[in-house]
């Protein structure tokens, strides 16, 4: 493949690829799935068939740029000035995630902390006011009527989500393990424990499904089902969004790992999955405490 290269004092590159045709097929690809999205909601019945289509595009190119990336890597074209720049794009893009998950928190605060309690002492102190039966008192998620008067139950804390909250905080271990694995050049720890922290946020996702289908079926907890119901599966259901891509991720590490790639002074794909594996975690435990246990 070939490179432009700009020298430095140091007698160094920085590489420059070629112009290449992967941003605008992505481009087109999220083009395509969110017109399909729109044609679906407006019951047009191709929308299915162009989110499939977008998306398959999406995959393909994601498959075809990072091997890009990645062979680049393998034949050297890369030096420590790319290495920084990969590490301040990780930062950056896990800051970005950062803000994403502070503005449902945010959500979640304003909402059982100002307006339930205000919209409670309202119907209090106004007996023609009834938003339905029992929201006078104002608590969080005992708040259990839905805005068509369905009832549900919250979601306990107990259970599947600390049963979760073990397989999460196990994962960050044996990732942790593996690191030092390569660290010691010690394959068969990296690649074992990166096959564990794949396993362990697979049986997470699994469980977070079984989850979902429980609060749907048995406990009348839908997205309907006023604000508790839409902040729970917006924050847990993004979550389980991000557990999803971090494990693919890993399981592209571990393939990779098995391939032959990465030694101890060179391995920032892996720090970069790691990185952003940890963040999951800290994520999934501010959701365990503010959402289902508090």
């Amino acid at each position: 493949m070939s490179s432009t290269h700009a020298s430095t004092n140091e007698g160094q590159h920085y590489f420059v690829p070629q112009p290449s045709i992967w941003p605008p097929v992505l481009s087109a690809g999220m083009l395509t799935l969110a017109l399909g999205f729109i044609l679906k909601i407006n019951h047009f019945g191709v929308g299915p068939l162009f989110m499939l289509s977008g998306a398959a595009i999406i995959i393909f190119v994601l498959f075809k740029w990072f091997g890009a990336v990645i062979y680049e890597n393998q034949t050297g074209a890369y030096s420590d000035w790319e290495d920084r720049s990969f590490r301040h794009g990780m930062v950056w893009f896990i800051g970005s995630e950062v803000m994403f998950f502070a503005a449902f928190f945010g959500a979640l605060f304003y909402t059982r902390n100002i307006s339930v309690p205000i919209l409670g002492s309202l119907e209090a102190a106004h007996a023609g006011i009834t938003l339905w039966p029992g929201f006078a008192e104002g608590a969080w998620n005992v708040v259990g009527v839905g805005p068509k008067g369905t009832a549900f139950t919250p979601v306990s804390a107990w259970g599947i989500p600390t049963i979760n909250t073990a397989l999460l905080l196990s994962s960050g271990a044996t990732l942790t393990w593996a690191h030092w694995g390569l660290l010691k050049d010690n394959r068969f720890q990296l690649k074992f424990g990166l096959f564990l922290t794949v396993l362990l946020g697979a049986i997470f996702l699994g469980l977070q499904a079984f989850e979902y289908h429980h609060a749907y079926t048995e406990l009348g907890l839908t997205l309907g089902s006023g604000v508790y119901g839409a902040t729970f599966f917006m924050l847990t259901g993004f979550h389980g969004f991000h557990v999803t891509l971090g494990a693919i991720m890993l399981t592209v590490v571990l393939l990779r790992s098995m391939s032959g790639h990465f030694d101890a002074k060179r391995h920032f794909a892996f720090e970069a999955v790691a990185w952003y594996w940890h963040f999951v975690d800290v994520v999934w435990l501010l959701l365990f405490v503010l959402v289902y246990w508090l």
